[in-house]
C-alpha cells in the first residue's frame, strides 16, 4: 500500500482496515476533523484508537476499579503508579503484557517487554530495583513450546541481566489453554524520593520537546494495532510488528534520564517513554495531559533507515527511546547530559498554544488534528455481555478417589505447575545491585530499600483454571493469592498492578469474562486494602477463534517495616510446632488434582470469604512481625500436602502430622490458608494471638514427611520427594 495515497484514495481503498480501524471509526475520525484524513493522520488514529492505547472496549470495565487510598500518591493514567512507603520514599510499579510479540518472536518479544516496563518506571523518576515476570505456556514437552519457553526465558534473562536489574521471580504456568497464545507479562518495581515524582506532560507554550535515546527504525511499525487483534495467518506480517531491543542502550538511557530527573527537576516539565504506538503516543498523550498544543518536525527525528515516511516514523516502536519536555532555555544543559552518555538528544518540536497536534515533514504539514481527536475522543464501546454456555450449567462438584496418597503427592510434585522452577530462573541474575533478601523460590521476592530500615516484597500471580470456572470468584482469588504470598514473607500488601489477558472483547462471552472478573478484583482489592495503581489490558489472545482461559495477572507489592522480621517457607529446625491457619474443605473443582486426574477443569467454585481471608492474613502478618514464627508458607496449587513438602525441601527437615481430614482433602485447594511453624517457647504467645484461627497439626523433625489422615497414612522420605520436584520440569524441558 502506497504511503502517498491522497485522502480521497484512503477513503476509497480503506487501508485502515488492515490496521484495525473499522469503517465506522474512519467516519467518526473524519467527522472530528471536519474533512477527509490524510494517510498519515488515519495511520496515527489506527495506533491511538487501538485497544492497546485507547482501551475502547475495556475502559468501562477499568473505570470500576478501586484506585486510591491514603497511601496512593499517583494512580492509573501515568507511566506507572506510586505508593508512599514512609521515610520519605515511594515505591513505583507497573506490569505490561508482551504476549503477541513473544508468540512470533519469543526472544525479542520477551526482551522488549522487559525493556518497555523498565522505561515506564524511570520515566516517573524512580530507580528500577527489580523485575518480575508471569509466563504461561502449553505442554512443556511439546517441541514448539520448548522453543517458545527457551526463547522467552533467554530474552528476559539477557535483557535484565545486561541492564543490571535483579529478577526476583514471578511465576510460570502451563496449560493447554496457552498452546497457541503464550502469556508474557513483565513487571518492574522502582524506588524514589516521593517529593520528586515526574509526570508525562508537555506544558508551557514555547517549551522544548527533546527526543532522546536510540534512533528510530522500521521495527515494530504499528505494534499497538498488532497487539489489538487476533493473530493473522501471515506470520511474516506478524514479525514485522515485533521490536528489537538493546539492553546496553537502555542502561545508558536510564542512567541519563535519572540524572536529569535528579539534577534538573525544576527545568524538566515532563518525561514519557515511547512504548505502544511509539512517537505518536508519547507526544500526543503528553499534550493531552497538559491540554496543550504541539508541533513536531519529523526531519529532526534521529533515523537509522533512509526514506522513512511520516507514518513509519510516528508508529515505529523502536526501543530505548524517551520524549522529554523541558523549559525553554534549558535545552542545551539537558542535551549535554545525554551527550555525555553518547546518546542522541535533539530538540524536535515545541509546545504550542491551542489544542492542535501538528507534524511537519520535508517542509509540508502532514498532520494537523486536534489533540483530543487522538486521545479523549477515541471511541468507547459498551459491549454486550453473555454468560458462556460452559458456565450456565456447571458440572456437579468433582470428588476424587485417592487410593495411594503418596503416589498422588509424587505426581503433583512433578507437575510443571508445582515442580521446581530453578531450571528457568537460574538464567536470571537475582543478586545484582546487592539488595536482594529473598531470591526466586520463596513465596515472594524481597529487596531491601537502601537508606531505610525497610524492604519491599513483590509477586506476580495468575490462575486461569479458576477463572475458567467462575470469572468473578477466580478474579478475587487471584488477588487474594498474591496477597498471601506477600504476607507469608512478613509484608503488608500495598497495592496492585495488573495485566488483563483475555480473548476477543467483541464477543459477548469474552466480554462477560472480562467484566465479571473485574467484579471479583474490585471486591478483593477493597477487602485487602490493595488499590489498583497501574496496569494494562491484553485482549484478542486467541487463534482461529479459540481463546485462552481468562487470565488476569496480579502484580502486588508489600512493605516490610523490619528487616529482622522476614518470613521464609522452609522448616528451620526440629521440634517446632506446625499450625494450619484457615479451613480445609472439599474444594477440588479447578484444582491441580482435577487437571491431573481428569485432564481438565469442571464444576464450580465456592464463594471466597474475603472477611476470613483478611483475618487470616492479618494473623500471619502479626505473628511474623512479632517474631513468633520460624517458617511461613501459603497453601496453594496442590493443597496442604504439597505445601508441607515444599516447606521440608530447603533444609531437608521432615515433619510428623496428624490431621482430622480424609486423605483426599490433603490435596484440596481451599482458599485463605497458611502453614506456619512456631518454636515451642513461643507456643503460648502464638496461640493467644491466633485463638481458634490456627490448628496445631504436627511437629517438624526427622528425614521423612509423615501425615496421618482420618482414612490413611502418607509417608515418604523428604530427599526422594525433593528429587522428584527438582527434576519434574527440568526433565520435561530437556
Amino acid at each position: 500500500m502506497s504511503n502517498t495515497l491522497s485522502p480521497e484514495a484512503v477513503q476509497e481503498q480503506k487501508p485502515y482496515l488492515q490496521w484495525g480501524l473499522t469503517e465506522a471509526e474512519y467516519d467518526r475520525y473524519a467527522a472530528l476533523l471536519g474533512r477527509l484524513p490524510t494517510y498519515t493522520e488515519i495511520g496515527l488514529a489506527s495506533g491511538m484508537w487501538s485497544e492497546h492505547c485507547a482501551y475502547k472496549y475495556s475502559k468501562p470495565v477499568l473505570k470500576t476499579f478501586w484506585t486510591h487510598n491514603d497511601r496512593v500518591l499517583m494512580g492509573p493514567g501515568e507511566g506507572a503508579g506510586v505508593i508512599d512507603i514512609g521515610e520519605g520514599k515511594a515505591v513505583v510499579f507497573k506490569a505490561e503484557s508482551h504476549n503477541h510479540p513473544s508468540a512470533v518472536e519469543p526472544y525479542e518479544g520477551a526482551a522488549t517487554g522487559v525493556g518497555g516496563i523498565i522505561r515506564d518506571i524511570f520515566s516517573i523518576g524512580a530507580k528500577p530495583i527489580a523485575v518480575l515476570d508471569a509466563l504461561a505456556f502449553g505442554d512443556p514437552q511439546d517441541p514448539h513450546q520448548k522453543q517458545l519457553i527457551d526463547g522467552v526465558v533467554a530474552g528476559i534473562g539477557d535483557y535484565g541481566n545486561a541492564i543490571g536489574i535483579p529478577n526476583l521471580g514471578g511465576e510460570v504456568r502451563f496449560s493447554a489453554a496457552y498452546t497457541k497464545n503464550p502469556l508474557v507479562n513483565a513487571m518492574c518495581v522502582g524506588v524514589m524520593d516521593k517529593a520528586k515524582i515526574q509526570k508525562g506532560k508537555a506544558a508551557g507554550v514555547g517549551n522544548a520537546l527533546i527526543y532522546v535515546g536510540a534512533k528510530t527504525g522500521r521495527d515494530g511499525i504499528n505494534g499497538a494495532s498488532f497487539a489489538s487483534a487476533e493473530f493473522s495467518a501471515e506470520e511474516a506480517a506478524d514479525r514485522s510488528a515485533v521490536q528489537v531491543g538493546d539492553p546496553f542502550m537502555e542502561k545508558l538511557v536510564m542512567d541519563a534520564c535519572l540524572e536529569v530527573t535528579r539534577d534538573y527537576q525544576d527545568q524538566l516539565v515532563g518525561m514519557q517513554d515511547m512504548g505502544a504506538a511509539g512517537l505518536v503516543s508519547s507526544t500526543v498523550e503528553m499534550a493531552g495531559k497538559a491540554n496543550s498544543g504541539m508541533v513536531l518536525n519529523l526531519d529532526l527525528i534521529p533515523q537509522r533507515e533512509p526514506n522513512m515516511t511520516p507514518f513509519e516514523i510516528m508508529l515505529s516502536e523502536s526501543q530505548e527511546r524517551m520524549m522529554l519536555c523541558v523549559q525553554s532555555g534549558a535545552e542545551d544543559a539537558i542535551i549535554a547530559v545525554f551527550k555525555r552518555y553518547d546518546l542522541d538528544a535533539v530538540v524536535c518540536g515545541h509546545v504550542e498554544s491551542g489544542h492542535r497536534y501538528r507534524l511537519l515533514h520535508r517542509g509540508e504539514v502532514v498532520c494537523d488534528v486536534p489533540v483530543s481527536a487522538l486521545t479523549t475522543d477515541a471511541p468507547v464501546y459498551h459491549q454486550a455481555s453473555r454468560k458462556p454456555a460452559r458456565l450456565a450449567d456447571p458440572a456437579p462438584h468433582w470428588q476424587p478417589v485417592i487410593d495411594d496418597a503418596r503416589a498422588t503427592l509424587e505426581a503433583l510434585l512433578q507437575d510443571p505447575n508445582v515442580a521446581d522452577k530453578r531450571c528457568i530462573f537460574r538464567r536470571y541474575d537475582a543478586q545484582v545491585q546487592t539488595n536482594t533478601v529473598l531470591a526466586p523460590g520463596a513465596d515472594a521476592g524481597v529487596v531491601r530499600v537502601r537508606g531505610t530500615h525497610r524492604a519491599l516484597a513483590m509477586t506476580a500471580d495468575s490462575n486461569g483454571r479458576y477463572l475458567a470456572l467462575d470469572p468473578e470468584i477466580g478474579g478475587a482469588i487471584t488477588v487474594a493469592e498474591a496477597a498471601r504470598n506477600l504476607v507469608a514473607t512478613g509484608a503488608e500488601p500495598l497495592g496492585i498492578t495488573d495485566c488483563l489477558n483475555y480473548g476477543d472483547p467483541t464477543k459477548p462471552e469474552m466480554f462477560y469474562e472480562l467484566a465479571e472478573s473485574a467484579k471479583g478484583i474490585v471486591a478483593a482489592t477493597k477487602a485487602l486494602n490493595t488499590p489498583v495503581i497501574s496496569g494494562n489490558v491484553s485482549l484478542y489472545n486467541e487463534t482461529s477463534g479459540v481463546a485462552i482461559d481468562p487470565t488476569p495477572m496480579i502484580g502486588m507489592v508489600g512493605l516490610i517495616e523490619d528487616l529482622t522480621a522476614i518470613g521464609t517457607p522452609g522448616f528451620k529446625q526440629g521440634a517446632d510446632w506446625i499450625y494450619l491457619i484457615g479451613e480445609t474443605r472439599a474444594d477440588f473443582d479447578g484444582s491441580l488434582l482435577q487437571v491431573l486426574e481428569t485432564g481438565g477443569v469442571a464444576g464450580s467454585l465456592r464463594p471466597l470469604d474475603l472477611v476470613a481471608e483478611k483475618r487470616n492474613q492479618d494473623l500471619v502478618l502479626a505473628a511474623i512481625r512479632g517474631h513468633l514464627t520460624t517458617a511461613s508458607h501459603d497453601v496453594a496449587d496442590g493443597g496442604l500436602l504439597v505445601a508441607l513438602a515444599e516447606m521440608s525441601f530447603p533444609a531437608g527437615i521432615g515433619a510428623t502430622l496428624d490431621v482430622a481430614l480424609p486423605q483426599a482433602q490433603l490435596f484440596a485447594e481451599s482458599q485463605g490458608r497458611f502453614l506456619v511453624t512456631v518454636p515451642q517457647n513461643h507456643q503460648a504467645a502464638f496461640e493467644a494471638l491466633a485463638g481458634p484461627l490456627a490448628t496445631r497439626i504436627g511437629t517438624t523433625g526427622g528425614a521423612d514427611l509423615v501425615v496421618q489422615a482420618l482414612d490413611g497414612r502418607v509417608a515418604a522420605p523428604v530427599a526422594a520427594l525433593k528429587q522428584l520436584n527438582l527434576e519434574g520440569l527440568a526433565c520435561q524441558l530437556k
